[in-house]
């Protein structure tokens, strides 16, 4: 389970006197921790996921507005933290894999034209939850439902 190899990877990097992976790992287990409570739930795999990748799209806008401040000393810092995040995230599927998802989908729902976008974007999110950048899934969809 991904919320125990987190754990373990805490107690490495406090051994380890590692404080920058601690203070990120720490943050991202008070993230899943808040989840749980808001939820009511267990975490399981998929929650840790969803939390890791909101975590990975807020540090990946905040290091665009740094470098756009011209603060370079923070972006590096906010990088430093998505590559730790990053090891908690599943295998991303690759562009050959991602086309065959969505004609999977598309062939599935048997649709075409851009008025089914959102429906094969709601399958397509459901199969590769956590393991691709939707903004290129969705860049992907509108191309083949264009074709």
């Amino acid at each position: 389970m991904i919320k125990e190899r987190i754990s373990e990877d805490m107690k490495a990097a406090m051994r380890a006197h590692d404080a920058a992976t601690l203070s990120t790992i720490r943050f991202l287990l008070a993230a899943i921790k808040q989840r749980e409570v808001d939820d009511r739930i267990e975490a399981n795999d998929e929650l840790v996921t969803t939390v890791v990748a909101k975590m990975l799209k807020q540090h990946h806008d905040s290091v665009a507005q740094y470098r756009q401040a011209g603060r370079e000393d923070l972006a590096q810092k906010e990088e430093a933290e998505i590559k730790i995040l990053t090891r908690y995230m599943p295998e991303m599927l690759s562009d050959d894999e991602l086309t065959t998802l969505i004609d999977a989908v598309i062939a599935e729902l048997g649709v075409s034209g851009m008025a089914a976008m959102g429906r094969v974007m709601a399958g397509v999110k459901t199969r590769a939850a956590g393991r691709a950048d939707m903004s290129k899934v969705s860049a992907l969809v509108k191309a083949r439902l264009l074709a």
